[in-house]
């Protein structure tokens, strides 16, 4: 069993401790610099810095309204920022604000983070400006229900602690990396906070830079996540046990014009396995917008094909 801090001699408890704050600090003095405190006249959030000519990432639901908002840097200036765009389905967005000498933080891979990994949360709660907590990865790959009623994928679980305006602000590894945006506290819980994945900012950012929103398809069907069975797949020569249930189908919807019906277990969209709703979002990607995709289901015990093509989501 590894020793703890309690079971070391006190000098080396001691080197040990200061080795931890020396960690801490290095990080903060790196990445403070890049956070900011971001207002849309409704509240305050936290923001970071994330390319020197003026991009700052946050989350959509800190500048849910309005087409700007207030920016604060840590060098005590202020500025007007416009509000590039935002995604409500991942609760991330993008302002642009005209303010020289900005520093950028590093965007980190959050697929290599490992439960249990130190990590370093900045931002500005309650008004406090460059509140720092440490915690760790307590969980990876949760799932968040966004503003929009999609799943936010992938989503990270720390017991770093957040508070009211905290949210928009970097979630960082001990090297200085940004590996999440933080976005939710449970309120009813002690230490269950999370923050969207650096993999996924990476992306959102990268689209509302480019195009002003995230574009995503849709089938136009409500659904849920259900056993297939692995007798009725075995007989039905498919190699997955769970499909997701047609509940709904909206009229005149790819899924309507394609002959999906409510009951219908959808198990392969486009070659893709659907063992979840994640996993159909994940294949509704802009990419498949109005392309033909072959589909697979499951009505009334039998296999069937059809051909769907999805549509841009409003």
């Amino acid at each position: 069993m590894p020793a703890t801090a309690h079971d070391l001699p006190p000098r080396e408890a001691t080197e040990l401790l200061d080795a931890y704050s020396h960690a801490v600090m290095t990080v903060v003095e790196r990445v403070a610099p890049s956070v900011v405190r971001v207002g849309d006249g409704r509240g305050s959030g936290s923001g970071v810095v994330i390319a020197p000519d003026g991009y700052v990432l946050t989350n959509a639901h800190v500048v849910e309204r309005g087409d700007g908002a207030r920016v604060g840097f840590a060098d005590g200036r202020t500025a007007e920022a416009r509000v590039v765009g935002r995604d409500p389905s991942s609760d991330l967005a993008v302002l642009r604000v005209a303010v020289d000498g900005l520093v950028a933080a590093e965007l980190g891979d959050s697929d290599r983070l490992r439960v249990g990994q130190l990590v370093i949360a900045i931002g500005n709660p309650l008004g406090f400006q460059s509140t720092v907590t440490t915690g760790v990865v307590s969980a990876l790959g949760r799932s968040l229900n966004g503003r929009d009623g999609r799943l936010i994928e992938n989503v990270i679980q720390t017991d770093a602690a957040l508070n009211p305006g905290n949210s928009g602000g970097p979630l960082v590894d001990t090297r200085g990396r940004v590996i999440g945006i933080n976005t939710a506290v449970i309120a009813a819980a002690q230490g269950i906070c999370f923050a969207i994945p650096s993999s996924t900012a990476t992306v959102v950012a990268a689209a509302l830079i480019r195009d002003g929103r995230v574009r995503r398809a849709h089938l136009g069907i409500s659904a849920a996540p259900t056993p297939i069975g692995r007798a009725l797949a075995a007989h039905l020569g498919l190699a997955v046990s769970e499909g997701v249930r047609v509940v709904e189908v909206a009229p005149g919807s790819p899924a309507d014009r394609a002959g999906l019906r409510t009951g219908d277990i959808l198990a392969f969209l486009d070659g893709s396995s659907l063992p979840s709703l994640s996993a159909l979002q994940r294949v509704l990607s802009a990419e498949r917008i109005d392309r033909r995709c072959a589909a697979v289901a499951i009505r009334r015990g039998e296999r069937i094909g059809l051909t769907v093509v999805p549509q841009e989501a409003a």
